[in-house]
Formats: C-alpha cells, structure tokens, sequence
C-alpha cells in the first residue's frame, strides 16, 4: 500500500525532530564546565609556550611544555570543525515542545538529560508536577 503525501512529510518531520533533538543532547554532553575554549584564547596559550619552551633548560618539563602545545594546536583544529551551539539550541526549541508531547517526555525527563530549564522554558515545555 503506497503511503499518502502526507504520511510521507509526517515521517519526514519525526526524523528532523528526532535528529534537531538527538544533535542538541549530544552537544550537550560534550560541553565541559568553565570558560568557552575560543581560537584566540588558544592561539595565545601556544604563543606562551612557545616562549616556555625556548627558554626551559629541564629537558622534562619542556617535553611536558612540548605535549601541551601539541594538545592546544590539536584542539584548536578541532575548533574550527566544532557545531554551532546555538543553532543547535534553537533547532531543539523549535522541535522540542512536539516532539514531547508526540513521545511523552516531560519536563523532569528533559532536565534529567541535561537540558536547562531557560531551554524548556523557549521551548514552551511545561514544567509539571511528577505524580
């Protein structure tokens, strides 16, 4: 039986809901507490140890100093290729409120996975009393 337009776009908006929610966890779960890493608070820690480690006469510290930069040149590669929080923030508002109402997850669930009340609040999901 062949399925309706409609059925088809329905199907369609469950999968960009589903993945507008899924990438906005996932993103969630990899932010780390504290200041944001940005490419120029990083470009100028690798300045600083540059400067570190050709001034360092313990051959340890500065293969220490060596690895940090290294760390910090590999994260700020990464950098660049890291997800616009943002929009990710906004997709899962724009698609939370029917996808929980579609699935059942309530205001508990959401902040029990990370997702901050001022989130829920954009989103227009309610918070409600557990029974």
């Amino acid at each position: 039986m062949a399925m309706s337009a409609e059925h088809k776009a329905a199907l369609a908006e469950g999968r960009r809901q589903a993945k507008a929610i899924k990438s906005y966890l996932q993103a969630l779960g990899a932010r780390k507490p504290g200041r944001p890493v940005t490419s120029d608070s990083l470009a100028k820690k690798i300045e600083n140890l540059n400067a570190k480690i050709e001034s360092e006469t313990d051959p340890l510290k500065r293969v220490e100093m060596v690895q940090q930069r290294l760390d910090a040149e590999d994260t700020l590669d990464n950098l660049s290729d890291a997800v616009n929080f943002t929009q990710l923030e906004a997709d899962f508002v724009q698609a939370a409120k029917t996808y929980s109402d579609r699935k059942g997850i309530s205001y508990s669930a959401w902040r029990e996975a990370g997702v901050p009340a001022d989130v829920l609040r954009s989103a227009d999901i309610a918070r409600t009393r557990r029974g």
